[in-house]
């Protein structure tokens, strides 16, 4: 039998580990002004490494860095870079990638798939965003025809404008729902803080301000703990006179990276790597720009149609909170209730931030120490919008529950 025709067997996917830096607040002010975004990116590949020493670094064989605005300190192939600038071996290959608020995400996903098909071993994926060095949007050229020819609504081009179309589309989110949620994730996020579940996968970053000197950072600088619903109340709404979308139940703007570490299920056993998540399926999907905040539904749709799931098997689920009111019209569109505890345990971006391309990774460090906590949930889901209307949904694993991996009719769905 010829190479060519004889079966390829897709192999298991496997999330060994993730860290990230603190997460900073974006501008002059913020933890992360005057560093550079790269460098951000190798801390945390430097952090992967020293975590995991029975890998040795050459049998890394990609290393995929997502960034949405590639140019200066977050451009030149930040994944090659990035890889050069921590030390691995010359031998190791790195690209960069874009999906705007999913890079990391699709990182995972395309270096995942090369794992399953053979070409990887072991990768490390991630993604970083220095939204004081590059805020979203600058320098960006939008074709002409997107407004000429009304492929898009111009006003879809800023984020915040979709999110009051989604309130326009679904009148039953009021502002008081998605200010008592965007409460509920300050809260939650402050628990996990007290509970120590954050911590363990924080990269300390040194930084240094004129006159101040120098400052180690290990925790997240955006989080307001003690928010109430009423000091959202009196917030304003600056993409609509009278709105619903303020900036205290939306994302911020945030400096920081992330990097994650997958191997083959073969390859993880052979050097003595941990498995904290196997990758069960994954979808992207597109939505109308105007009401991008909707595409974690048909994303999700899409992947639990391939691997054969029902949206009552996933026990956990870690959903970036781009806008209160993007998560709500997920929850409402499976019945979930606002406060179900399977949803975003350690609270999400609202509290937290959302430095774009990097925060799919912060997704699976969540779920993935939330599989280790609940050994009773068999699956969870990372899932996010994008921007110009799109979204993502990734299932996982947990391999610490007692049936984890013996689905063979599961397993088959995904090949």
């Amino acid at each position: 039998m010829s190479p060519q025709s004889r079966a390829r067997q897709i192999r298991d996917v496997v999330f060994v580990d993730g860290v990230r830096t603190p997460f900073g607040k974006a501008g002059e002010k913020g933890i992360y002004a005057g560093m550079r975004a790269d460098d951000l990116v190798v801390k945390c590949i430097r952090e992967l490494m020293r975590r995991n020493p029975s890998l040795p670094p050459e049998r890394i064989d990609e290393v995929a860095i997502a960034a949405t605005t590639q140019t200066g300190d977050q451009g030149l192939t930040i994944g090659r870079t990035a890889a050069l600038l921590a030390g691995l071996p010359q031998s190791v290959p790195g690209f960069a990638i874009d999906r705007m608020c999913a890079g990391a995400m699709t990182a995972v996903t395309t270096t995942a798939s090369g794992i399953g098909f053979g070409a990887y071993d072991v990768v490390i994926a991630g993604g970083v965003e220095h939204m004081g060095n590059h805020p979203m949007g600058k320098d960006a050229d939008p074709n002409p025809r997107f407004v000429t020819e009304r492929i898009v609504d111009p006003a879809a081009l800023n984020m915040g404008n979709t999110a009051e179309n989604l309130h326009d589309r679904f009148p039953d989110i009021t502002k008081e729902r998605t200010d008592a949620y965007a409460a509920a994730s300050q809260e939650r996020l402050a628990k996990a803080y007290a509970n120590n579940q954050i911590q363990p996968d924080l990269v300390p970053v040194a930084s240094k301000k004129p006159g101040t000197g120098w400052t180690l950072n290990t925790v997240d600088e955006g989080p307001r703990p003690g928010t109430t619903v009423e000091d959202l109340a009196e917030l304003r709404t600056p993409f609509r006179a009278h709105g619903r979308v303020t900036a205290g139940n939306a994302s911020g703007l945030n400096d920081g990276a992330t990097t994650a570490l997958l191997a083959s299920a073969d390859a993880a056993e052979e050097l003595g790597l941990p498995v904290k998540m196997r990758l069960v399926g994954y979808a992207f999907a597109g939505v109308e720009p105007e009401v991008m905040g909707y595409g974690p539904v048909p994303a999700t749709e899409k992947v639990l149609k391939q691997t054969g799931l029902s949206i009552e098997d996933i026990g956990l689920f870690e959903i970036n909170e781009a806008f209160a009111v993007q998560v709500l019209s997920f929850l409402d569109f499976y019945g979930i209730a606002d406060d179900d505890p399977r949803v975003n345990r350690y609270g999400g971006a609202i509290a937290v931030g959302h430095p774009l391309a990097s925060s799919g990774v912060r997704l699976m460090n969540q779920l993935a120490r939330q599989f280790e906590e609940d050994p009773t949930v068999r699956y969870g889901m990372t899932t996010m919008c994008i921007g110009l209307g799109m979204g993502a949904t990734i299932i996982w694993e947990n391999p610490n529950h007692p049936d984890y991996n013996t689905d063979t009719e599961s397993t088959e769905a995904t090949k």
